[in-house]
């Protein structure tokens, strides 16, 4: 009995250690790569626009990937795109100075997240089939803690190696994390059954979709509710915080990339908190309460305005903004837990992958037109930049107290 509830079996071990590498590897990347873009055109309007146009693949792709994680072998989808990255990055590598600088990050970065969001639903689908249902949530705590170890790690180090060999060896070392990851993962079993296909790939898609949409307008009509929340969220609170921590420390405050690098990090030790904190209260935590959470991310964008606002010596003002940065992120792990593994309870094995794929996506769409937003919001409010901080503040505290009744109703329909 003690084995069949254990948590750390051998695949789903893979499937962590699997992850801690190829995630690793690519928070350097996705720390490194904007960094430098920001570094060398100082725009940033210019930035905020990359850093959407990056995302948007990323909101499509998660539809296909979560059609994909329900009808290929998950395992499969994981080593080939972690070899695919490992190839991709090393193209851009022999093709860095040689061609032009802003197309050239933005098909990188928008390739890089397309993966990425392909690459995710085969993870978060695969979980229910290799941990029993009383360890589900622990599961996917245990995800979202190696995602945000990966996101602590990756950029301290990235900060520390950009700032002292530039952005070479990051290139160099997120290849051998790919890679490696790819060869860890094809030992990992992920149950599965092959399913007959006698239309096209695209057919299956769009019935695939249909099927998700169906099952979810006719039993579960509140997901449409959660999701057009996080969305909006997403695009009021979550985009100001991705476009402006990076140009508030570099920019603003003048801070070096190790300085910048290390609030990133705390970003992801947040997270990591709220991971732990999560698994060991996981039967405590209520969804009626989630609101609390949104409340406790929008206080935090708030209270690093407030020391900008001031004029406030500058090395204060970064550590605010970081231990700011580190308590949103713990919040936002609390709440983004509790939601997956609500819609996992209550979605049919067989279209987990597509809906926790379609709810993700639809749910970020939010986040690269608010990206796009801020980045000429900055520009705009360059010498009050707190200006954007405590209104997006204000916007989002609004939001979530609006919202309150809805996560009321999801925990009624939990039960």
């Amino acid at each position: 009995m003690k084995e069949k509830t254990k948590l750390f079996k051998r695949d789903f071990t893979l499937v962590v250690m699997g992850q801690i590498i190829s995630l690793f590897g690519n928070a350097i990347l996705r720390f490194a790569l904007p960094l430098y873009l920001l570094r060398e055109t100082g725009s940033s309007t210019l930035f905020g626009i990359v850093t959407a146009c990056s995302f948007a693949p990323m909101v499509v792709l998660s539809m296909i990937g979560g059609v994909l994680a329900d009808r290929v072998n998950k395992r499969n989808i994981m080593v080939g795109l972690d070899f695919s990255t490992a190839i991709l990055i090393l193209i851009f590598y022999l093709s860095l100075g040689k061609l032009p600088t802003i197309p050239l990050f933005i098909t990188m970065l928008m390739l890089l997240y397309g993966i990425s969001g392909t690459y995710q639903p085969s993870v978060q689908a695969s979980i229910p089939l290799l941990v029993s249902s009383e360890k589900l949530m622990a599961g996917n705590a245990v995800i979202n803690q190696v995602n945000t170890l990966s996101g602590l790690l990756g950029p301290v180090i990235g900060g520390i190696m950009f700032g002292m060999w530039g952005i070479y060896p990051i290139l160099v070392l997120s290849i051998i994390c790919f890679a490696f990851s790819a060869i860890m993962e094809v030992f990992i079993h992920i149950p599965y059954e092959k399913q007959k296909r006698e239309k096209s790939i695209f057919a299956v898609v769009r019935s695939d979709l249909k099927e998700s949409y169906h099952f979810v307008k006719t039993e579960k009509p509140i997901f449409f509710s959660v999701v057009f929340l996080i969305s909006i969220f997403n695009l009021v609170l979550s985009a100001v915080m991705i476009v402006g921590t990076p140009i508030l420390i570099t920019q603003v405050l003048g801070m070096s990339d190790t300085m910048y690098g290390f609030t990133q990090g705390a970003l992801a030790l947040g997270g990591l908190c709220g991971g732990i904190l999560t698994a060991a209260i996981a039967e405590k935590l209520k969804l009626k309460n989630s609101y609390i959470l949104l409340l406790v991310c929008a206080a935090s964008v708030a209270f690093m305005g407030i020391p900008l606002m001031l004029n406030v010596p500058a090395i204060i003002s970064y550590w605010i903004i970081t231990l700011m940065s580190f308590t949103a992120m713990g919040a936002s792990t609390l709440f983004v837990v509790q939601i997956y593994t609500m819609v996992q309870t209550q979605t049919p094995p067989q279209l987990v992958g597509k809906i926790m794929a379609a709810l993700i996506s639809i749910a970020m769409c939010g986040q690269p037109i608010g990206q796009a937003i801020y980045g000429i919001l900055f520009d705009m409010f360059k010498s009050q930049t707190w200006i954007v901080l405590i209104v997006a503040a204000i916007a989002s505290f609004l939001i979530t107290l609006y919202s309150k009744k809805l996560f009321c109703q999801l925990d009624d329909s939990n039960e």
